[in-house]
């Protein structure tokens, strides 16, 4: 069919043309009221939006010299974010003198990882900034 003759029939069922290929060998169009179509459109465009999930990043301070019940501790909480679908960024802060002795973040990232490694996976490995050792998980995601 011709462009003129689906315009007259557009116009006879008082619809609009909407291309919808236009990249197609002939294009594509289709008599559609594009009111209402955009309204539908929207519609699940809003739904999609409802059912996505925004993750936030929770972020956790630990010491290089932290106790075992203290580690454990801030382990618990960390679960509880990567269950929850958060990401969790473990951050290792060293003040004064603890700065000569780097090995013991990297212990205490190491120890995390292990911790974690059912429920999370290590994103961005530790690495320095200024005086904090960062190392970031993100949840797993479970087969069903």
């Amino acid at each position: 069919m011709t462009s003129e003759e689906a315009l007259e029939k557009a116009k006879k069922l008082e619809v609009d043309l909407v291309e919808v290929a236009p990249n197609a060998k002939p294009p594509v169009c289709k008599l559609i009221d594009f009111k209402k179509f955009k309204y539908e459109e929207s519609k699940k465009q809003r739904l999609a939006k409802k059912l996505t999930k925004e993750t936030e990043t929770k972020e956790l301070w630990m010491g290089p010299l932290m106790s075992e019940h203290d580690f454990n501790i801030h382990i618990k909480r960390a679960i509880e974010f990567l269950t929850a679908g958060n990401r969790v960024k473990l951050n290792v802060r060293f003040s004064g003198r603890e700065m000569a002795h780097p090995e013991f973040g990297h212990q205490i990232i190491e120890k995390a990882k292990e911790a974690l490694e059912n429920i999370g996976s290590l994103d961005k490995g530790p690495q320095f900034l200024g005086r904090n050792l960062i190392a970031s998980f993100n949840p797993k995601v479970l087969k069903k």
